[in-house]
């Protein structure tokens, strides 16, 4: 016995409460303006292009080729280029006006490393 019921379309299937990614993102950072989170893009993309940028002329005043070992160039990637991203960061977030946000998020940031490597103390009994 067929019943007649009416289809439904694939974006009626899926939950209304499911939120876009954009929408997700806004509430996740705490931002209410979409000019905001244009802003914080323009400053992630500026800073990873900077870095790139940086990152070859670095590697190239320091004599790497593409003989040296990977361990090496991302030992000292991670020692030398990661803390320049992090103030090139914070550099262009103040020229764009979002340094508070960016400031936020390194304070939370380093808060979450100091954890990694802080020891924990485990209760005598």
């Amino acid at each position: 016995m067929e019943q007649n019921q009416p289809t439904k379309s694939p974006s009626e299937t899926t939950t209304a409460a499911k939120k876009h990614w954009y929408a997700k993102l806004k509430e996740r950072w705490g931002v209410d303006s979409d000019f905001q989170i244009l802003l914080i893009f323009i400053v992630f993309g500026l800073t990873g292009s900077t870095v790139v940028y940086i990152k070859g002329y670095f590697f190239q005043l320091i004599g790497f080729t593409d003989t040296t070992p990977g361990w090496l160039k991302t030992t000292l990637y991670l020692i030398f280029i990661f803390p320049a991203y992090q103030v090139l960061l914070l550099v262009y977030a103040f020229i764009f006006g979002q340094f508070d946000f960016f400031w936020n998020k390194m304070k939370k940031l380093g808060k979450g490393i100091k954890r990694l490597f802080s020891k924990k103390s485990t209760p005598h009994e």
